[in-house]
């Protein structure tokens, strides 16, 4: 009901966590346009997650709050980031289980039976 240019506030402790196919992922969704498939979200891996092979379509940006996220090129520990330009496609690991705060501006394409 909030005219077309208003702000909106998100009250993100009240948020659910939201399972995902993918076992010990999670996420709060903080904004999505379903019609262009901008996203921003919190995302929660258990310790021992996995998000299997995965290409961004566009640009992705995380930056991680808790923990860390790995995969075969690098870490990314709390407090760092790590973008990923149109075309990389990889797997993400939190080993340690982890917390970030992702930009997506088009949704992943699995590669996984369940895609």
């Amino acid at each position: 009901g909030l005219p077309p240019l208003a702000s909106r506030y998100d009250d993100v402790e009240a948020l659910t966590w939201t399972p995902t196919r993918f076992p010990g992922v999670q996420m709060k969704m903080l904004m999505e346009d379903k019609e262009t498939g901008l996203m921003t979200a919190l995302v929660r891996f258990a310790p021992g997650a996995v998000l299997p092979d995965h290409e961004h379509v566009e640009l992705e940006q995380t930056w991680v709050l808790e923990g860390a996220l790995e995969d075969d090129e690098g870490i990314a520990p709390a407090g760092n980031s790590v973008w990923r330009p149109a075309g990389t496609r990889h797997d993400a690991r939190a080993p340690t289980g982890c917390v970030t705060l992702s930009f997506f501006l088009k949704p992943n394409r699995f590669f996984d039976a369940g895609a």
